[in-house]
């Protein structure tokens, strides 16, 4: 690994001579040799300066696709030193669904950059922005390669050749009929292996997996990962072909849902801002609202121990295991909750593997606080040879644990059938509510028992 690393090194200096020679010739024939993820890892450690060469070195078609590997932040910053002329020109060749990407997260004047290009290009990019946020409509592209189902083979290798490489990809060839409805794919592989003579209609499969076009990206991603496909094609709701959906986008997909699942799971509210950048204040507006609630479902747990004063006044001693049993709680739901999140995310058609979460869980629970009770007993009766503590703090512990998992398990589920995202039961909300009922439980067991204590 090191000596590749060393090869690459080299490779780079080499590329950062001919920029500093202004050896356009070299620069060329060097840096279009590389990856286009390794064209932008260069193109990124230069000087502003540098960089300002590089555009004037590529054609827009080849610096385009070192602009798709930048971060929004850096495309704001090409576009504005870049001359319109040369950009409108970059934006033509940029692929649709990244160029809505960035007109959608940046600060650029949209309809300013779209009245530059090509008036094609622009026509299939306003489309793409007319579609609902987060809708297979919305992450889909245009690039895609149709064939009508009555042509020749050779006939489809003959297109192939002439727009293939305008095309997000050809692994999969959509068929048509005259009325632009989807009827058949055609796999790369089949297409090589027939023979020229061969109808596409007589070879297509007729089984296709599609998306319509205004489903939810979610569903998208989990159909492509279902069937394990590169591309899906994406319908209107009377079957016309709209475009198609690539695995990279989906990847995008999958990486923004668990950020956001994330933050949710951390009770913090999502922002909707199209701000890049969160502020301290931002910030505080976010996690204010969950805060609160948490604030207020503190003060019940705080209610519960003064409600239970007389006893825990009795029996002072039973303080010392309030931290033990709410921390249990805590924990215990917390885990459950992660479970069954996870649970209702893979399997959110079938009934039965939501219910098989909650009796795992149940079983899960009873097993793990029969173990602590039975830890708590010997650790109650060592310090305080006092065999009622004992019971108290060995009972609440087990019933806490089960009570806890059936929390953890129950309330995503529930928040799953009034069509809430299960990750807003976040771990904070669970943690608190397991609070309140595992104090309730153990005060009562105490309480019923004081006389003995």
């Amino acid at each position: 690994m090191s000596f590749l690393q060393l090869d690459k090194d080299v490779y780079y200096e080499d590329i950062y001579t001919a920029i500093d020679n202004n050896d356009r010739t070299t620069f060329r024939e060097l840096y279009l040799k590389l990856h286009d993820r390794d064209q932008h890892e260069l193109f990124d450690s230069l000087y502003p300066e540098k960089k300002q060469k590089i555009a004037e070195f590529l054609t827009p078609q080849e610096f385009s696709e070192v602009f798709e590997w930048m971060d929004v932040e850096a495309q704001e910053l090409v576009v504005q030193s870049l001359s319109n002329e040369y950009v409108a020109e970059m934006f033509n060749h940029i692929a649709n669904d990244n160029l809505v990407e960035y007109l959608t997260q940046s600060d650029s004047d949209q309809e300013a950059l779209l009245a530059m290009m090509d008036s094609e290009e622009s026509r299939r990019v306003r489309e793409l922005l007319s579609y609902a946020e987060d809708t297979a409509g919305s992450i889909m592209t245009k690039e895609y390669i149709a064939i009508n189902h009555e042509q020749t083979i050779n006939e489809v290798m003959v297109q192939l050749r002439e727009v293939g490489h305008d095309a997000e990809t050809i692994y999969y060839l959509y068929v048509v009929n005259d009325e632009n409805h989807l009827v058949g794919v055609l796999s790369l592989r089949d297409l090589l292996l027939a023979e020229k003579s061969d109808i596409v209609k007589d070879i297509m499969s007729t089984h296709v997996v599609s998306a319509r076009i205004d489903q939810d990206q979610e569903e998208v991603a989990k159909i492509i990962q279902d069937y394990d496909l590169l591309a899906i094609p994406v319908l209107s709701h009377d079957s016309r072909m709209q475009g198609i959906v690539t695995v990279d986008d989906i990847i995008d997909v999958i990486e923004e849902e668990a950020v956001e699942d994330f933050i949710e799971f951390a009770a913090i509210k999502p922002d909707d801002s199209d701000d890049k950048e969160v502020t301290a204040l931002r910030a505080a507006k976010q996690r204010t609202p969950w805060i609160l609630i948490l604030l207020i479902l503190g003060l019940l747990t705080s209610g519960v121990i003064g409600y239970f004063e007389h006893t825990l006044e009795s029996v002072v001693v039973l303080a010392a295991f309030i931290p033990m049993i709410m921390g249990t709680a805590g924990n215990i739901g917390t885990q459950a909750l992660a479970v069954t999140v996870k649970n209702i995310s893979d399997n959110n058609v079938s009934s039965q593997p939501i219910l098989q979460t909650v009796r795992e869980e149940l079983v899960s629970g009873s097993i793990i606080g029969i173990i602590l009770a039975l830890i708590l007993a010997i650790v109650s009766l060592i310090l305080y040879q006092n065999l009622a503590l004992m019971v108290i703090v060995s009972l609440s512990m087990v019933l806490v644990s089960i009570m806890s998992a059936v929390v953890g398990t129950t309330i995503p589920i529930l928040f799953d059938k009034f069509n809430i995202d299960p990750a807003v039961a976040s771990g904070p909300f669970i943690t608190t509510i397991n609070d309140i009922f595992g104090l309730v439980v153990y005060f009562m067991i105490a309480t019923s028992l004081l006389h003995y204590l």
